[in-house]
């Protein structure tokens, strides 16, 4: 079974590796959505795989640092690309969310990356 919750979050953020004069390379922001997915057995008892909460809660110091800054100057997002970010998270979040098994960033309605652990 797996569980998926979506978080939003508005980050500004600049691409420092891409080539002179590529727009991402300004200052810009955007309304993220970050999903995690969760997998594991449904518990017998309790008829769920996780508490959608542990899931928020697990989740919120992450939320704190990135909602409403500047991601660059986040410790670890030096060169904060969707892949970067998404990896950044699951770092953060695997152990605190054994069941952890997929972390989705959607920078844009059209545009996202999807991260599934090394």
């Amino acid at each position: 079974m797996q569980l998926r919750k979506t978080f939003q979050l508005e980050s500004a953020h600049r691409l420092p590796m891409v080539p002179p004069g590529h727009k991402c390379g300004r200052i810009h922001g955007h309304s993220f959505a970050i999903e995690l997915a969760v997998e594991g057995p449904v518990d017998p008892v309790m008829g769920w795989v996780m508490d959608y909460a542990e899931i928020k809660a697990a989740f919120r110091p992450v939320h704190e640092l990135l909602d409403h800054n500047f991601l660059n100057e986040v410790p670890g997002l030096e060169n904060p690309t969707s892949e970067n970010l998404a990896r950044w998270i699951w770092d953060r979040l695997k152990p605190a969310i054994p069941g952890l098994c997929e972390v989705v960033i959607a920078e844009t309605c059209m545009s996202r990356c999807v991260y599934r652990g090394d």
